[in-house]
C-alpha cells in the first residue's frame, strides 16, 4: 500500500520554523498500529491521520496517542487547502477525541477553534520538577495544572529563555507535559516553552495545545481576550491567541510544506 505523506512547518511562515508535523489524509482509517508505526518513522513530535470518510482526525507522538494537538491539525487544514480540497472562506470540521475541531481558512492564516482547558492553582510545586528545570522556588509567580501537565509562570522571560532541563531526571519522574512561561519584554505579550520527554518530546517546537491554555491565563492576567504569543525553542514560532468564551480559545497561525512523498507500508 502507498500513502502519500507530507511534513508540514506549522506556525511558521518560512521552512525550517515553527513545528514540523507529518500529515497522512486516507480515504479510510488505518489501523491504530500502523498509525503509530508511521509516526515513529516520521520522528516529528506529532503525525496528524485524517479519514476523509468520516472526518476523523487522530494525532500521534513517536510513542503514544495524544487527545488534542494544535499543529497538528493546522497542519491537516494546510494540507488540505493545498489539495484544493478547500479553498479560502471555509470551514473544515474535524471529529477528535476532544471534540469537533473547526478550521477556518483565511489567505495566509488559519484560525482554529478549540476548547479551553481548566487550570488548577491549587496545586503545590513540585520541588523535583522545579530542580530538574534549573528553577528554584523564588522564580515561581504562579503553579497550577491542565489535562495532567504541569503549568509554571516564572517571574523572568530571560531566565526562560536559558532553561536547561535534565530530562533523563524528568522521565524518571511520574509525568506528561510541562509548560514554563513569562511575560514578554518583546512585541509578544508572553514567551512559553513546553517540554514533554515522557511522550517522546524533549522540548515541542511550538504547541497549540499549550497555547489554549496560555491564553485563559494571561487574558486574566492582562485583562484582554486577544494576544500573540512566542514559543522558544531552537525553532520558535508565534501563535496568535483570542479567548472567545469561557470554554472556547482561537489559535491563529500560518504553514508551509516542507516536504511530501509517498510512503510504502
Amino acid at each position: 500500500m502507498e500513502l502519500q505523506i507530507y511534513q508540514v512547518d506549522a506556525f511558521a511562515s518560512e521552512q525550517f520554523k515553527g513545528n514540523p508535523a507529518g500529515v497522512c489524509i486516507t480515504e479510510t482509517a488505518l489501523e491504530e498500529g500502523l498509525m503509530l508505526a508511521i509516526a515513529a518513522e516520521m520522528a516529528v513530535s506529532e503525525t496528524a491521520f485524517l479519514s476523509l470518510d468520516s472526518m476523523q482526525l487522530k494525532w500521534f507522538t513517536p510513542q503514544v496517542e495524544v487527545k488534542l494537538c494544535g499543529h497538528g491539525t493546522l497542519a491537516t487544514a494546510h494540507v488540505l487547502k493545498s489539495m484544493g480540497m478547500y479553498q479560502q472562506g471555509d470551514s473544515i470540521a474535524f471529529n477528535t477525541l476532544s471534540g469537533v475541531l473547526t478550521a477556518e481558512l483565511n489567505r495566509d492564516s488559519i484560525d482554529l477553534a478549540f476548547p479551553a482547558p481548566e487550570l488548577d492553582f491549587t496545586v503545590e510545586a513540585d520541588a523535583d520538577i522545579l530542580r530538574l528545570l534549573g528553577l528554584s522556588t523564588s522564580d515561581v509567580v504562579d503553579y497550577g495544572m491542565f489535562d495532567s501537565k504541569q503549568f509554571i509562570v516564572i517571574d523572568n522571560e530571560q531566565k526562560l529563555l536559558e532553561l536547561q532541563p535534565d530530562f533523563n531526571g524528568l522521565k524518571a519522574l511520574a509525568g506528561r507535559g510541562v509548560l514554563v512561561t513569562a511575560q514578554s519584554n518583546a512585541d509578544q505579550d508572553f514567551t512559553s516553552r513546553y517540554f514533554a520527554p515522557w511522550v517522546g518530546v524533549d522540548e515541542d517546537p511550538v504547541t497549540g495545545s499549550a497555547h489554549c491554555a496560555l491564553g485563559v491565563y494571561w487574558a486574566n492576567k492582562f485583562s484582554k481576550h486577544k494576544m500573540l504569543g512566542y514559543q522558544a525553542s531552537a525553532r520558535g514560532g508565534y501563535v496568535g491567541v483570542e479567548v472567545l468564551s469561557p470554554s472556547l480559545v482561537k489559535l491563529s497561525g500560518s504553514a508551509v510544506t516542507a516536504l511530501s512523498g509517498v510512503m510504502t507500508v
